[in-house]
């Protein structure tokens, strides 16, 4: 099988230590449960110049490195890998984190794990002919089987693949979206991902 699996939100806890960041630089009492837009500009009520700071602070290599993992995302990736399946991560993170992201991944033990930065939100010009930016027209003739994603903004994205299964990890921005078809599952966590996984078609939380 070939799977997609997202970064933040999914391999790390990323939007946790925005909330607790948030605070800390501007005293915005935003606690992880209450961040109810992926937008994290529109949760946290920022201007663009506040907003701009945040995402400097918070893409800092060392805070990037400290990101801890979501609960079960490694041993449940290495698992796929050891049975053969295919696993790419797909990123919307900035090209210009891509080596402390790398970095964070040969920490956790996925050294052999392909990561892609796909322009997902519109945040920056990329790299040309890099090895790692993965442009939209590049990304559109992979296949994937499965799909690991937590951002409603990011579906778009699987629209050119209609039979994929995406696992949609269950976090408060995204509890009041719809999903566009059937194929996509509600997943508590990394072990309710690898059931789906194993028994597709049993129904997940919505």
């Amino acid at each position: 099988m070939n799977i997609y699996v997202d970064f933040d939100d999914c391999l790390c806890e990323t939007a946790r230590y925005f909330s607790t960041l948030a605070a800390r630089l501007f005293g915005v009492d935003v606690p992880y449960e209450k961040i109810k837009y992926f937008n994290l500009q529109k949760s946290f009520l920022l201007n663009d110049q506040d907003y701009d700071k945040l995402m400097v602070e918070g893409h800092k290599p060392d805070v990037l490195l400290s990101y801890e993992e979501t609960p079960g995302a490694v041993k449940t990736i290495k698992g796929w890998l050891d049975q053969g399946h295919d696993v790419k991560i797909i990123t919307g993170r900035p090209v210009s984190t891509y080596d402390v992201s790398r970095e964070w991944l040969n920490l956790h033990g996925l050294e052999s794990l392909p990561l892609f930065c796909l322009n997902k939100y519109g945040r920056e010009n990329f790299i040309k002919n890099s090895t790692f930016n993965l442009e939209l027209e590049d990304y559109y003739k992979m296949h994937f089987d499965y799909a690991v994603e937590d951002s409603p903004h990011a579906f778009k994205f699987f629209d050119h693949l209609p039979k994929l299964k995406v696992l949609v990890f269950d976090r408060p921005w995204n509890r009041e979206c719809q999903f566009p078809n059937q194929n996509y599952t509600r997943c508590s966590g990394w072990e309710m991902i690898s059931k789906a996984f194993e028994n597709p078609g049993k129904p997940g939380l919505q």
